[in-house]
């Protein structure tokens, strides 16, 4: 489907282990508004999407999305290389460890490990989109919050990056839901969803 290079989408180079921040940025990989929530979003609403710049768009950010899981990970796994016990304990990262030593495990800042349940994929291309604009703003939002708690260059450099990308997407499902809208049946807006409700012989169904 796609070419993998074997290298991060934007380079992670972090010298300073700084496991308290680790332990709030893994919330953009496995929290309510992080990455892997936005992939797994992107990558099965694409299916019901009835126009293909729709469904292109989430193809490319749902994979894109993807890579920004792998530069999430490559920041925790930097911020928490080579620490000692006295440096987990005193930072508030030993129950983590506990249970993950230093891996990289999906959850939210608060310990709350990753679920789909923060996320939908309703057949609907509008209820999709809008869903999908949201969690944008949501996930920008989330990187305004780290980087106001941020001090480290080496740190806030791949997450201005990501924040950015936010923005981005933003604008891309934008573009798909102006599509969407122009081609509604004005009569119908609320009458049935299209990937859904039609006749044997493919006609929308109007009752």
């Amino acid at each position: 489907m796609w070419d993998y290079d074997k290298k991060l989408i934007y380079p992670v180079r972090i010298s300073k282990p700084d496991p308290a921040m680790a332990k709030l940025i893994l919330t953009q990989l496995g929290g309510p508004d992080g990455e892997l929530g936005a992939a797994m979003r992107y990558l099965n609403q694409r299916y019901a999407q009835p126009y293909a710049q729709g469904k292109a768009i989430l193809t490319d950010i749902g994979t894109e999305e993807l890579a920004h899981c792998e530069m999430i990970g490559a920041i925790v796994h930097q911020l928490t290389r080579n620490l000692t016990p006295e440096e987990i304990r005193n930072s508030g990262f030993d129950a983590y460890f506990v249970d993950h030593t230093t891996g990289v495990y999906p959850q939210s800042a608060g310990g709350t490990p990753f679920s789909a349940a923060t996320l939908q994929s309703t057949g609907d291309a509008l209820a999709d989109l809008f869903e999908d604009m949201a969690a944008e703003q949501k996930a920008r939002l989330t990187y305004d919050n780290l980087l106001r708690l941020l001090d480290d260059p080496d740190v806030r450099d791949p997450i201005k990056f990501l924040r950015e990308r936010e923005i981005v997407h933003f604008q891309r499902f934008g573009e798909a839901l102006r599509d969407v809208q122009e081609n509604l049946d004005a009569k119908n807006y609320y009458a049935y969803n299209p990937s859904f409700d039609v006749t044997c012989t493919g006609r929308k169904n109007r009752s």
